[in-house]
């Protein structure tokens, strides 16, 4: 019966809106973003590409059913992993296919763009643990605390594989998007609150002593776990910016200096007056709070809250438990991206490398992003056709 419904009454139009609503964002934020004569070339069609190539990929990905996502999964976990490794053995030089940019060796040098492998591997890495779980819930439907830490235990090995070539690489702001998707999936698992919260305290603890002893324990990081100097320079640079002004702490400054002078309605489209180097990518929220102020600002994070609440209704609609694991695993890893980036424009959170979902310019962002919202389409596009399918039908 359902089968028959045209595809109209199946494709998600009002997620497919809200993508072309950061669309429009996206290219006059970037468009804006250029008249501080710091680049060569013009973003907006190369962005403009990057959606269409998107939008090409969601088309692709809608087309196959949530069942056969779940028979790749760990086929896309493992090619994944493989392009992570593959990209260690890559030549350095200057110019070369793997170059390292800042100091990070996390991009593919292609004639088509920079490819980060990372961007990909966040949603493959979502569709193992969706399994995964999914599959230890199949084979122990009986709850017990030594069947919850055996998943617990499997999740960790899951995850060490790909965070290790990515701290490596290094590049600590994906590596934190792995740890937020993991959490998010570690509760909607079902694990009982008897360990997760031990684990999570644990966690807590350890961040906040690692963070009293860069403070007041220099000597002994760097002695006993390598860290390097630059890495605490981050640290201090963030809780005091001001001090830094000159070095670390400049980026910083000069966002807190472009969204603060956008006061309650902006300065306007194009009225920027503050510079902050590579604003189309990273900081590229300091373009919106600094023409559209307060006001602006506002209007597109409530566009995110959209995104996030509309995505998951669709999570509490799907009665599948992967696509439930898949989803909530997507809404983590975007509502870590976007409080991540909008949290380090502010000084809320230190600075790390996450663009902010569909607005920041980048190839590999959109593209992985919109593989992940693929999947949310197919898995809403598909769950209709079975939504009103009788099990006398089914057989």
């Amino acid at each position: 019966m359902e089968n028959k419904r045209n595809f109209a009454n199946r494709f998600d139009w009002t997620l497919a809106f809200i993508l072309f609503t950061f669309l429009v964002i996206s290219l006059l934020a970037i468009a804006s973003a250029q008249t501080s004569g710091q680049y060569g070339i013009n973003y907006v069609p190369k962005q403009m590409q990057w959606y269409v190539i998107g939008a090409v990929i969601i088309g692709i990905v809608m087309f196959f059913e949530p069942d056969q996502y779940k028979k790749m999964s760990w086929y896309m976990y493992g090619a994944g992993i493989a392009l992570l490794v593959l990209l260690i053995f890559m030549p350095e030089g200057e110019g070369q296919i793997g170059a390292p940019v800042n100091g990070a060796k996390s991009w593919y040098h292609t004639p088509l763009g920079n490819i980060q492998p990372s961007e990909f591997m966040k949603t493959f890495y979502i569709l193992a643990l969706a399994r995964l779980i999914s599959k230890h819930h199949e084979v122990y439907s009986l709850k017990s605390l030594k069947t919850d830490f055996l998943l617990l235990g499997k999740i960790g090995l899951t995850l060490i594989v790909p965070l290790a070539i990515i701290l490596k690489q290094p590049d600590l702001g994906s590596a934190l998007v792995f740890f937020a998707i993991t959490a998010a999936l570690i509760i909607v698992a079902g694990i009982s609150w008897k360990i997760i919260l031990p684990t999570f305290l644990g966690g807590v603890v350890a961040g906040g002593s690692l963070l009293w002893m860069a403070l007041y324990m220099q000597d002994f990081l760097e002695k006993t776990f390598g860290f390097k100097t630059y890495q605490f320079a981050r640290i201090y640079s963030w809780l005091d910016p001001y001090s830094y002004s000159s070095s670390d702490g400049y980026h910083l400054i000069t966002s807190l200096n472009a969204i603060g002078s956008g006061e309650i309605f902006g300065k306007g489209f194009r009225n920027r007056e503050v510079y902050v180097a590579e604003n189309h990518t990273d900081f590229i929220f300091t373009v919106i709070g600094e023409e559209w102020g307060f006001i602006g600002a506002s209007i597109v994070i409530c566009i995110f809250f959209l995104l996030i609440y509309h995505l998951t209704k669709t999570t509490l609609l799907l009665k599948d438990p992967f696509s439930t694991y898949v989803c909530a695993g997507i809404i983590a890893m975007i509502t870590f991206h976007v409080f991540e980036n909008i949290g380090m424009t502010i000084q809320l959170l230190p600075i790390t490398g996450i663009p902010l979902p569909f607005i920041s310019y980048g190839g590999s962002s959109l593209m992985g992003n919109a593989l992940a919202i693929g999947l949310v389409f197919s898995m809403r596009f598909h769950y209709r056709t079975y939504m009103f399918t009788t099990h006398d039908e089914d057989e």
